[in-house]
């Protein structure tokens, strides 16, 4: 048996058996605190003497009064333990029909062929577009950092392709998911909407930024800048649909 099972179901069987023991206990079980008297063949002989005054005679309790005397545990105290009991197990098979109700509606689930729906070139050139656009707005910002500046155009390029269905594979480099993004991605159902030329050139300028080792200057802001206008341009030609898709 997979242990995560045991491990999901074991506290509602325990609280199940400890409920059952409880109520068992108390359906049971008495306090005993009846009193016996001593039987009468087990008095010890005590010479009579005469005396003056009359000896007052002790009265011996018989054995049924003594019995009857016993301390019961109230009938509601029993019932009310097995009505607990009832609905605790009611509760706990409740949770496990659902719980098995929903794995079986998501193994279905899963289970159904995901149907890729294709995006068209102007709906994927749109939401590049406004990604675009934000960059251009943070480039233009004198008091951000031309470094992170860069960086943070890149990564909003890599949330559009997140946005419209490109997936991040396990392979892929800083560049792989952008480049599927711009240049088509046929498994995503994702076309075309960027030119080789300036994928490549806004590609270096955002290398430069993540990984060169000497400060990055204002050169570096105009370089992504330019490479993020050219790209805008092209997708607004895209998005117009006057131009085919750049090659």
């Amino acid at each position: 048996m997979d242990l995560s099972v045991l491990r999901r179901w074991w506290p509602v069987a325990a609280v199940i058996l400890l409920l059952a023991v409880a109520a068992m206990a108390a359906a049971h079980s008495s306090i005993g605190a009846s009193r016996i008297p001593p039987a009468a063949d087990n008095i010890p002989y005590v010479p009579d003497y005469p005396t003056a005054e009359p000896r007052p005679s002790i009265p011996v309790e018989p054995r049924d009064a003594g019995e009857a005397t016993q301390a019961q545990i109230p009938q509601w105290i029993v019932t009310v333990a097995i009505v607990l009991l009832g609905l605790a197990m009611l509760a706990a098979f409740g949770y496990l029909a659902w719980t098995l109700v929903r794995g079986a509606m998501r193994r279905t689930t899963r289970a159904l062929p995901q149907q890729r729906t294709r995006r068209t070139a102007e709906g994927t050139a749109r939401e590049v577009a406004a990604a675009v656009d934000a960059g251009l707005v943070e480039l233009d910002d004198a008091d951000t950092d031309p470094r992170t500046a860069v960086i943070a155009c890149w990564v909003r390029l890599e949330e559009a392709a997140a946005v419209v269905g490109v997936r991040r594979l396990a392979g892929d480099t800083p560049t792989d998911l952008v480049t599927r993004l711009l240049r088509g991605d046929p498994s995503a159902g994702v076309p075309a909407i960027a030119s080789v030329d300036v994928l490549a050139e806004f590609a270096h300028v955002y290398r430069e930024a993540r990984y060169a080792t000497r400060p990055v200057d204002e050169r570096t802001r105009d370089q992504a800048r330019a490479a993020l206008r050219r790209l805008r341009g092209e997708l607004t030609a895209v998005v117009a649909g006057d131009a085919e898709v750049p090659s």
